[in-house]
């Protein structure tokens, strides 16, 4: 009966004193072992990792934290990431901090408010992180994150550069401006520019690259249109596009409106439904640029010309300068800046194929 309920009963997890009693050697040298320690014999290494492998050990993380004061966690607070742009960004985080040994504990901001950063914060905090990389493409949140006294490094992501704090961002302006050239350079005498929120900082830069190439060609500046990064927002944009093109065919003159680079791919598809229904062909009336190259782009009807964001490079950079300012000690500058170049990926959305 007794046997039958050891049996049955839970198994005990080995311990590193299991681990030692099978490979022969003292407590202390399995914990050199598993922390690399260099003053091992090759030998006796292969004999901890053998009985590691034979019993299933693994490391209890809230023991080594209370040993080595480090938890090898790194928190991340994310604005909105239900949008395609911020969800990449934090699975490159992700990634890249699993691929330096961090686990990543993440909070999504609600509001844009300094308490609600600072709650945040906090929670972080009491989950022992040891640095956070705050997604603060939101004006709102760059001015809340300045009011705050923070416990630990601080890494920024398209956070613009106003804070003195280590910041990684893409070049949203360059990839407005490439392409805006695209547009011009097949032959359109102006570029129209469907825009997201206002308050969102890569919004700005991506509405003055597209500003500054019309304004260096010496082309017309129309107006821009607002979005809110949603197709509907894109949609209702398309449609009043789609009006002026149908008032100048009205009227016998050609449309000032043949050319159209929508902030980002989800706006730009609402867009080009608008012009659908409109009757409008695309790119034969009007073509259309992008922004972001979400994986469903080059399936739109027709395929979306659109600039592409390395994502994954944003993660590796942003968790290359937090560690690096964790292992440093502080000692690291807190003004360097990672700037990554985006790619303009063309498709027939703009070239009659």
């Amino acid at each position: 009966m007794s046997q039958t309920a050891e049996s049955t009963g839970p198994r005990r997890a080995p311990t590193m004193a299991d681990v030692a009693q099978l490979a022969g050697v003292s407590h202390q040298t399995v914990s050199r072992v598993l922390s690399n320690h260099p003053n091992v014999r090759d030998t006796t290494r292969a004999e901890v990792q053998r009985a590691i492998e034979q019993l299933g050990y693994r490391r209890n993380s809230s023991a080594r934290a209370l040993v080595t004061r480090r938890t090898l966690t790194l928190g991340v607070v994310a604005c909105n990431p239900t949008l395609f742009g911020p969800a990449s960004m934090l699975f490159g985080l992700e990634e890249a901090a699993r691929d330096e040994g961090y686990m990543v504990s993440a909070v999504t901001l609600r509001r844009y408010t300094a308490r609600a950063l600072a709650d945040a914060i906090d929670h972080l905090s009491d989950w022992g992180v040891e640095g956070i990389v705050v997604m603060v493409p939101h004006r709102a949140a760059v001015a809340a994150l300045a009011e705050l006294r923070l416990p630990f490094p601080v890494v920024t992501v398209e956070g613009g550069h106003s804070l003195p704090v280590p910041g990684v961002s893409v070049d949203q302006e360059l990839g407005a401006r490439l392409v805006t050239g695209h547009l011009l350079g097949a032959g359109h005498r102006t570029v129209w520019h469907v825009a997201g929120p206002p308050d969102w900082l890569e919004a700005e830069a991506r509405v003055d690259g597209w500003r500054g190439a019309l304004e260096e060609a010496g082309a017309e500046v129309p107006p821009p249109l607002v979005g809110d990064w949603t197709p509907l927002s894109g949609y209702r944009a398309g449609q009043e596009l789609a009006g002026r093109v149908s008032a100048s065919a009205g009227r016998r003159r050609p449309s000032d409106v043949s050319a159209v680079f929508v902030a980002n791919d989800q706006m730009a598809l609402g867009v080009m439904r608008a012009f659908r229904e409109a009757g409008l062909s695309v790119p034969g009336q009007v073509a259309i640029g992008g922004f972001d190259d979400i994986p469903e782009a080059e399936f739109f009807t027709p395929p979306l010309t659109t600039v592409r964001q390395d994502f994954t490079a944003v993660g590796q950079a942003s968790i290359r300068l937090l560690v690096g300012r964790l292992e440093s000690g502080g000692t690291l500058p807190n003004d360097e800046r990672v700037v990554i170049d985006p790619r303009l990926i063309v498709r027939s959305s703009t070239t009659p194929t």
